[in-house]
């Protein structure tokens, strides 16, 4: 069964900024079509582990997969979405939410023969107009996608991310902390979207602090501190036992994870 072949699969993994090193001898294999949460302090590679897959980090040493092959093959494939936990963009920059969101696709539309033989701005291949459209209903923008950005509160900016990954229709969906920031009703709505996502068939690997909420709704809970402290059922993996041993050689973990409702 294609479904058997992990998501992203990590063997001997080691990676490093300057030298000092993120990951050392990570090994993790994570399913498709299931939500897992990766869990760990500051400073323990979450973040590094998605941008090895997103090809912004190389690795030491090791090999990443993704789908059971070359990470650099799947990004190529338009397999995986990313859903940085900040933006590196001027939000006063005159673009409103719905060409935001059309940015998503960009990568897919270099490929589409129609894109490339007409102007862009006439979305020549109705399904990217499509994407976008279906992307803003997913997350309650639909009615602001006239609206400049930088008119958005932070949460609408933070959805309106979301939908720019949703529209790439990737099979594996990578979030960093996508509820960084956000206010409750939209902290609310991204998990109903992202929980309706994992639903239809998609792959949810998300890095968060948020531990009622990987309890809530993920079904598999990855536990790192540099290397691979476990992996299991939220219950399992947010246990008292288990956190105390993610925590060793990071007392800072008390004072940034939520680790009550």
């Amino acid at each position: 069964m294609a479904d058997s072949v992990p998501a992203l699969e990590a063997r001997g993994l080691w990676a490093a900024y300057h030298q000092q090193p993120v990951l050392e001898n990570l090994d993790l294999s994570l399913p498709q079509g299931e939500w897992t949460a990766i869990v760990g302090p500051n400073g323990a590679g979450k973040s590094s582990l998605l941008n090895l897959a997103i090809g912004s980090l190389a690795p030491v040493r090791g090999e990443l997969k993704l789908l059971g092959q070359s990470a650099a093959s799947q990004r190529r494939a338009g397999s995986i979405a990313y859903m940085a936990q900040q933006e590196h963009m001027e939000w006063d920059f005159p673009i409103s939410v719905r060409e935001t969101v059309l940015t998503g696709r960009y990568g897919l539309m270099r490929l589409d023969p129609l894109w490339q033989r007409l102007a862009p701005r006439l979305w020549a291949n109705p399904s990217h107009r499509a994407a976008v459209d279906a992307a803003l209903e997913a997350v309650d923008m639909a009615d602001h996608a006239a609206r400049p950005i930088g008119e958005l509160s932070g949460g609408q900016k933070k959805r309106v991310m979301l939908a720019r990954t949703l529209a790439q229709q990737a099979r594996i969906l990578l979030l960093d902390e996508p509820l960084a920031g956000v206010d409750p009703p939209s902290e609310a709505l991204i998990m109903a979207t992202l929980e309706s996502e994992r639903s239809a068939g998609r792959t949810i690997i998300m890095v968060t602090h948020d531990l009622p909420g990987a309890r809530r709704y993920a079904d598999n809970v990855v536990l790192i501190n540099r290397t691979l402290i476990g992996m299991g059922s939220p219950d399992e993996m947010l246990s008292d036992a288990m956190l105390a041993r993610l925590a060793v050689g990071a007392p800072e973990i008390a004072g940034g994870m939520r680790v009550a409702a």
